[in-house]
């Protein structure tokens, strides 16, 4: 299940100190291709968010995404912003199109250089392996990954008016992880489609699509400098024009949607020393704006993510996060349930069975349902538990 006209891959091209490890990927389009992208919100940005961002301003079609892992490039200053370049342009030569048709993507630690000695033999390689026809998306999400333990890919078919459509992604993401994604994270999202769609309307489709998904997803509450997610739509599914308001186009955003929280549902699943998914769900909240603020909260709560590592049905911890979540509420009308057992009713504890409770906190994905009884506004929120592990792999992330 795999877009038409779009080639992609991965390769080690010398940044990793594995040479087993691949670092470089490599998605290219056969025919111009419609791009929408969102980047990350810290006022931090990477070299690579900056070219990014200005190549899609300049250019009409994008043709391929070339994206590292083992350095950021974040943090370096005129050189990383000329390296950043420098990818592209190599890229471009071996594609045969402009420079400014290829957006630049990159993970891993900040401040350091990347080894451009190392890199043009790598990526004219990996291109080309690509050009030659040999299609290897498992080798492109391998490529993104750096504390990730498997790959993550996702996909859905479509019918659109009898064209089959087809929407891939794939995000590499494990620490670092609390995407605050803006038009024009760490957290890299590369999506492929061979939908006709315009412009304006994929990106349409990608913000409704990354607000529930990757805007829902959090590990340890920071964001990083080059958050990015990336959509390419080149058209060769040859359906009639996705336009909104029509059900083709509901039907494609509901896919992209689809795709798109599988990948973050992954990201919280491969949360660095993770041993449990939790899915926070707020409901009848005043709004949801207020209903996702609250699931914020108590998705990055400390206290709450360390209770659940521990098979501790502290239900105090997560009403103490619903209060200072900065949302006018009542606390006498919350009531709070961990799986299927409530926990607390109207603000206070229930003489619920803390055996019932342990079961169901020995489960891998937990869900926090979290009732607030005062209007129609709901959201969910997408987290994992704080382990030792956790403290392990950040305490020695450059070593």
């Amino acid at each position: 299940m795999f877009p038409k006209d779009f080639l992609v891959g991965g390769t080690h091209c010398g940044i990793a100190k594995k040479k087993d490890k691949k670092d470089m990927a490599l998605f290219y389009s056969k025919r111009p291709a419609v791009a929408a992208a969102m980047f990350t919100a810290n006022l931090v940005k990477a070299a690579p968010v900056l070219v990014s961002a200005g190549h899609l301003d300049k250019s009409a079609h994008i043709r391929a995404v070339v994206a590292n892992s083992g350095c950021a490039n974040a943090c370096t200053g005129s050189r990383g912003k000329q390296d950043a370049e420098e990818m592209c342009r190599i890229v471009a030569e071996q594609a045969g199109v402009k420079a400014a048709e290829v957006l630049v993507a990159s993970t891993g630690v900040i401040g350091r250089n990347l080894p451009m000695a190392r890199l043009p033999k790598g990526i004219r390689a990996l291109w080309n392996t690509v050009a030659a026809g040999r299609n290897d998306s498992r080798a492109a999400a391998e490529a993104i990954m750096t504390t990730d333990t498997f790959a993550k890919t996702a996909a859905r078919t479509i019918n659109a008016d009898g064209s089959e459509i087809t929407v891939w992604g794939c995000v590499k993401g494990s620490g670092m992880i609390h995407p605050d994604l803006k038009p024009h994270a760490t957290m890299l999202g590369f999506i492929l489609t061979d939908a006709v769609i315009g412009r304006k309307e994929l990106d349409a489709a990608l913000r409704h699509a990354v607000g529930a998904s990757f805007n829902c997803v959090t590990v340890d509450g920071d964001t990083s400098t080059n958050d990015s997610v990336i959509v390419l739509a080149n058209g060769a599914a040859g359906n009639a024009p996705l336009k909104k308001g029509k059900t083709p186009y509901a039907v494609f955003s509901s896919a992209l949607d689809a795709v798109c929280l599988d990948l973050a549902r992954m990201i919280a699943t491969d949360g660095e020393g993770a041993t449990h998914l939790i899915e926070i769900e707020v409901r009848q909240a005043s709004n949801d704006r207020d209903a996702k603020k609250i699931a914020a909260v108590v998705a990055t709560s400390p206290l709450v993510k360390t209770a659940i590592f521990g098979k501790d049905a502290n239900w105090g911890r997560i009403i103490a996060a619903v209060g200072r979540a900065g949302v006018t509420i009542n606390p006498s009308l919350i009531d709070i349930y961990l799986g299927d057992i409530m926990v607390a009713r109207h603000g206070m504890g229930t003489d619920f069975s803390e055996s019932k409770a342990l079961k169901v906190l020995e489960q891998k994905d937990i869900k926090i349902s979290i009732d607030l009884n005062m209007g129609k506004g709901q959201a969910k929120y997408y987290t994992c538990d704080y382990s030792i592990d956790y403290i392990k792999i950040n305490a020695n992330y450059r070593t």
